[in-house]
């Protein structure tokens, strides 16, 4: 089933002309995803970027020891890629699943570039989408060093409310920087009476 990419909030709000419209549309492909397939893996050409209707992604990566490392999950309304190697043009260091079946759109970076120049409002929402992505990312830094487990999973909670359960427990122990184990003594902490 395609959807219109205008009856995305983050779309239907913004001031456009009919051919600039069309010109977005004309740049996004609409993809459905099942759980458990890939859109990157490390060692691939990252070419796009992906926005998030509805399911739920993660990108993670595989450390020399084989452990993995999940380092943002995707939910909707938000972008997600590779963004070292897309911004840097080298090969993938992350892979990218689908964690919930999903749709998304995607959208190449020559296409991106072209709307950016053509139609400033756009260039405007993918600035603020990009920057509040920095932010994301530093603020998840700083919990990393700073918060304890259990507010790092109290957070998680907070930032992704409908998702906790659909997901495995170790790509959300990884996500938080601990064990599975520890994950599961959080939850029985925090789900006693005190």
């Amino acid at each position: 089933m395609s959807t219109d990419i205008y009856t995305i909030d983050v779309f239907k709000n913004l001031s456009l002309t009919f051919s600039e419209r069309e010109i977005i549309r004309s740049c996004f492909t609409e993809k459905s995803i099942k759980k458990g397939e890939h859109l990157l893996l490390n060692g691939e050409d990252v070419n796009s970027i992906l926005f998030v209707l509805d399911g739920c992604l993660r990108t993670y990566f595989i450390d020399d020891k084989g452990k993995e490392h999940t380092l943002q999950f995707a939910v909707y309304d938000w972008w997600i890629s590779d963004m070292m190697a897309y911004f840097s043009e080298t090969k993938a260091l992350l892979n990218i699943e689908c964690i919930m079946d999903a749709t998304v759109f995607e959208i190449q970076k020559n296409s991106l570039e072209k709307l950016c120049i053509k139609i400033p409002v756009f260039n405007r929402l993918y600035r603020d989408k990009v920057e509040g992505s920095i932010v994301g990312y530093q603020k998840r830094i700083i919990s990393i060093l700073s918060q304890t487990a259990t507010e790092r999973y109290l957070g998680f909670i907070e930032k992704y409310p409908d998702i906790e359960m659909s997901i495995k427990n170790y790509h959300l122990a990884s996500y938080l920087g601990i064990t599975t184990e520890s994950l599961s003594r959080i939850r029985k902490e925090l789900s006693s009476p005190k």
